[in-house]
């Protein structure tokens, strides 16, 4: 059967704009595509949450593709490997406590079961600001093409509406950063501010990173390497249950206010 160019073309146009039309506006908006974000929208998207993800770059996955120094193996610890499990991901015991996964596989896993359960991917967009309400509660995003972004245009973005936002999106700590700039200093931390990240120390920064998971301001929520940067721990390096059982725990407090929000209303 002959195709038709023009009827390709149609297709992407009008399906990706039904789709971004539908996720106007969504329970939770992740910011950052790695596995704490993907982690974070497959729990929530189970429970039949509306969820979206904005990814400034093309890929999904953050460092984990790369595993360590480009070697495309993965260490978690027994948590870790537990919820590797229940995305069907092979994990091999090396040591006690100590579980490998092969990257390429764990990324690919965690994506297809959370865009699976409902998660909907947006790459190639960049968050640029915050939505608010008169009293600075944040309640939804300000997005626009990466390629803009990079390109220094002059072109003005469009907002999506949120109930609550994770932010995730590692070292760079990107909403956190841009509530201080607009905001000023009012993140729930000793400081007001983010705290800093420290140097490399996978046991303490792996054992900190569920604690540091929670609202850092109003309906804002951290998670991942941004949570220790936020509050001030350390960073773990290519170890990565910490980061799958701090999407798991944003999730379900998160999934804890919506459903605490739905019997008030």
């Amino acid at each position: 059967m002959a195709l038709n160019d023009l009827i390709v073309s149609k297709a992407i146009i009008d399906e990706y704009h039904k789709t971004l039309i539908d996720y106007i506006d969504v329970d939770v908006a992740i910011v950052g595509g790695g596995p704490a974000g993907i982690t974070a929208g497959y729990y929530l998207a189970k429970e039949g949450y509306k969820v979206s993800m904005y990814e400034r770059k093309l890929s999904i996955g953050g460092g984990m593709w790369g595993g360590g120094i480009m070697f495309n193996k993965i260490v978690v610890q027994e948590e870790g490997a537990k919820i590797l499990k229940e995305f069907n991901i092979q994990t091999k015991k090396y040591a006690e406590n100590y579980f490998t996964a092969d990257s390429c596989q764990t990324v690919s896993g965690l994506l297809y079961h959370a865009t699976q359960a409902g998660l909907q991917v947006f790459n190639l967009l960049s968050v640029e600001d915050v939505k608010v309400t008169p009293d600075n509660t944040v309640c939804g995003l300000v997005i626009n093409w990466t390629s803009v972004e990079q390109s220094g245009l002059h072109v003005d973005p469009i907002t999506i509406g949120a109930k609550y936002i994770i932010e995730a999106t590692g070292h760079a700590c990107e909403i956190a950063n841009i509530i201080l700039k607009r905001i000023g200093k009012v993140l729930y931390t000793p400081s007001g501010s983010i705290e800093g990240e420290g140097s490399m120390n996978a046991e303490i920064a792996e054992s900190s990173i569920e604690k540091n998971t929670r609202e850092i301001y109003k309906n804002v929520y951290v998670a991942g390497m941004a949570a220790n940067a936020v509050f001030g721990s350390k960073r773990m390096g290519p170890i990565f249950g910490g980061m799958m059982l701090s999407g798991k725990k944003v999730a379900q407090d998160i999934i804890k206010r919506l459903k605490e929000g739905e019997k008030s209303a």
